[in-house]
């Protein structure tokens, strides 16, 4: 009896220790449970998203990059390899220099003026002034209008028998009047003009959006020390919209290197070479798609885009790395270490 007696505390007693390596087992199969669901979901949603991805911009650019060693006028499996030549063309052509220049050149002033003006615009907007609504519609709405309109509609008032021309004339500045199309001297800052008014719209919003999340205690706190309005702007609000800015910048970089639209409008696919607007896109249709060699299309096509994403890479290894960083949290920082 007392053996038996004695017995019954060790089988007790080694229940409760298999149940608590049971309760102390749940908590890890929960956890492992939890981050398989989560897995799971990101798998379900991201993956319609990644398949698309991968069959409309990955698997064109190895296509590309594939044709780009073949002299290929574009039927029939490529079979005329000539391995690099379609590159070594590309740069030892002049009209390809003269483009990449061209984009270089667009991407720069893109940068000189239209960024100041948007902050300009932005901090005009964001006081309280009559009519503000109106002017941000305004001012937004060449943005939205199609490529194909904007660019009709300017190639009908540039030319030399344009609206523009007339408007001059009959102001008594005939003088000034001159074809702002095709001649090379100004045709480039006819293009950033219009480059100009066509997307400044979408920066000056950008910029407003920035200056909405400026805490408004900041303001008052620097006008209660004195500050005037120029020193708030300088020290407070263009500093905290530096990640706006940044991001802006490389959103009109990118363009920039892939403008194509509008000069194919205007200028058509040989006058743009003739009066200095061709860029590397325009370029690549021109040799490509309209003169039958399609191998070699591919292959400016793979070098626009190495040169876009190495700019863009770069761009963000040393421009927008603390923007980027800053917005992670320490926590995910350190699960990611």
């Amino acid at each position: 009896m007392s053996e038996t007696v004695n017995a019954l505390p060790q089988r007790s007693s080694g229940s409760l220790s298999l149940r608590g390596g049971a309760a102390k087992a749940s908590p890890r199969g929960d956890r492992a449970r939890a981050q398989w669901r989560k897995r799971a979901e990101i798998a379900i949603l991201s993956g319609p998203a990644i398949i698309m991805f991968l069959a409309f911009v990955i698997f064109p650019v190895f296509m590309a990059a594939y044709y780009g060693f073949f002299r290929w006028k574009g039927f029939g499996p490529p079979t005329n390899f000539i391995g690099f030549q379609n590159y070594v063309t590309i740069f030892t052509d002049q009209n390809f220099l003269d483009a990449l220049r061209h984009n270089g050149f667009i991407l720069v002033m893109s940068l000189v003026m239209q960024g100041p003006a948007a902050v300009a615009f932005a901090l005009l907007l964001n006081q309280n002034i009559k009519g503000r609504s109106l002017i941000r519609v305004l001012i937004f709405v060449p943005y939205v209008i199609s490529e194909v309109i904007v660019g009709t509609g300017w190639s009908l008032m540039l030319q030399y028998q344009g609206a523009l021309n007339d408007l001059l004339t009959n102001m008594g500045l005939g003088w000034m009047a001159t074809d702002w199309i095709a001649d090379p001297n100004i045709a480039i800052w006819t293009l950033m003009v219009i480059i100009s008014w066509k997307y400044i719209g979408f920066a000056v919003i950008l910029m407003l959006a920035g200056m909405q999340g400026i805490p408004d205690e900041l303001y008052e706190a620097a006008a209660i020390d004195g500050a005037s309005y120029w020193k708030i702007q300088r020290w407070i609000t263009l500093p905290l919209l530096g990640p706006t800015i940044r991001v802006w910048a490389f959103l009109s970089i990118i363009g920039s290197l892939q403008l194509f639209d509008l000069v194919y409008i205007i200028w058509g696919q040989y006058v743009a070479s003739t009066a200095g607007t061709s860029t590397m896109a325009t370029y690549m249709v021109r040799e490509g798609r309209l003169a039958g060699n399609y191998g070699y299309g591919n292959a400016v096509a793979v070098v626009i885009f190495v040169i876009s994403l190495v700019i863009a890479l770069t761009y963000q290894r040393f421009v927008l790395r603390r923007d980027t960083a800053g917005a992670l949290t320490e926590k995910a920082t350190k699960e990611d270490r």
